[in-house]
């Protein structure tokens, strides 16, 4: 894949490993818009509220380089392009549904803590 390299990395434990791949505000965000179903780059981009076009493209470089994330590439006019999860990115979704639940939870009181 050009433009994005993936460090070969040792890590302490698997939350170490985890955290690595799905790190950051929006690789889980778009890991939750494509468990359902593929989607073209604009439906995504409509999903993932709050994204740039420059973040999100970053974001599926970064996550197809990890093999979460499978662009797939309609040869047609208007060209077509699809994004869907991996095997291993579904696992990686499957694993972070007791995360988002515990959010929602506490969502109310993670919400009240002061910020800089």
């Amino acid at each position: 894949m050009e433009g994005v390299t993936v460090k070969k990395r040792t890590y302490n434990c698997g939350l170490d490993a985890a955290v690595d791949v799905v790190g950051g505000k929006w690789k889980a965000l778009i890991l939750w818009a494509l468990h359902r179903e593929a989607l073209r780059f604009g439906e995504l981009r409509r999903s993932v509220s709050g994204i740039s076009e420059k973040m999100l493209i970053q974001q599926l470089r970064e996550m197809e380089a990890y093999g979460l994330v499978h662009r797939e590439v309609y040869h047609q006019v208007p060209p077509k392009v699809e994004y869907s999860l991996t095997e291993f990115g579904q696992s990686l979704n499957t694993a972070l549904i007791p995360l988002g639940d515990w959010g929602e939870k506490h969502m109310e009181t993670i919400e009240a803590i002061p910020r800089d």
